[in-house]
């Protein structure tokens, strides 16, 4: 699905799909999502892989919404639109979320952190990045080079039941996206650079934990919204505005085990 497709994403969905964690992808599940990052590898118009990633940075003009009010609408406009992309096609394949304040020994989830998978090239540990899309002088494929010294430690379930506890949006907003920030510096390589970090496979992962942890908030605090003013922004290059991210469920999505009770992050992972 194009970013610029007229079509609604607030029509009426047939069923809820849920969003289920890294660390429970069932082998069906990791199969297809495999599957998926694969087929739209091999797509070269605006429904492929590339295309997508270089939404977020580099070829495009970037779009990206960070240090602005948009950031939580815009990358879960954007998390939603891939998604799309990725089921056309594979049918129900769902984007998985990375808890990074458990497994801190682990670090980067072994679906990602392998090499090779069924004696095949994993395509969840690297990607191409397409000539357009490079630095100068930049790499032709992801790399990644986590927890190095001088990086920042991965948040730990305290910080994020700290930050959920807040009630004010732009609050809760410039908080996450600080611990947002500190997981792309861990991770280093391509995902230290805005321009290119959505070419990293991790970078839908992560991305995913993040909306997971505003959508644990706003189960939290049901009052709370985004400021009356931003409501009716549009986010380019996406067909939507502020208003039409809020509702997880209008869009037929939500988080396994997220939907109940939402303490935070440490009762659902």
């Amino acid at each position: 699905m194009s970013p610029t497709s007229s079509a609604s994403p607030t029509q009426p969905v047939v069923a809820l799909e849920h969003r289920p964690s890294v660390e429970q992808l069932s082998s069906a599940q990791l199969a297809s999502l495999r599957q998926a990052i694969t087929a739209t590898q091999a797509i070269s118009d605006e429904r492929g892989y590339q295309y997508w990633a270089g939404v977020h940075g580099l070829p495009l003009p970037m779009y990206c919404q960070h240090g602005t009010p948009l950031f939580l609408p815009w990358h879960r406009a954007y998390l939603y639109l891939f998604e799309k992309a990725l089921q056309d096609s594979v049918p129900g394949t769902m984007l998985p979320w990375w808890d990074w304040t458990s497994n801190h020994a682990v670090g980067v989830p072994p679906a990602y952190a392998e090499a090779q998978a069924s004696g095949e090239a994993n395509p969840l540990y690297s990607s191409p990045i397409q000539p357009s899309g490079r630095e100068p002088g930049g790499s032709d494929h992801t790399i990644r080079q986590p927890g190095e010294p001088e990086a920042p430690p991965l948040p730990d379930p305290a910080r994020i039941q700290q930050i959920l506890e807040l009630g004010d949006f732009i609050d809760f907003q410039t908080q996450i996206e600080d611990v947002h920030n500190g997981v792309h510096m861990w991770v280093a390589g391509t995902m230290g650079d805005i321009a290119t970090a959505a070419y990293d496979p991790l970078f839908w992962a992560h991305h995913t934990m993040i909306d997971r942890v505003w959508r644990l908030w706003q189960l939290a605090h049901p009052a709370a919204s985004p400021p009356a003013n931003l409501l009716g922004q549009a986010l380019p290059p996406f067909p939507m505005t502020v208003s039409q991210t809020l509702d997880v469920t209008a869009l037929g999505y939500d988080y396994a085990a997220s939907s109940a009770v939402a303490p935070g992050t440490g009762a659902h992972a």
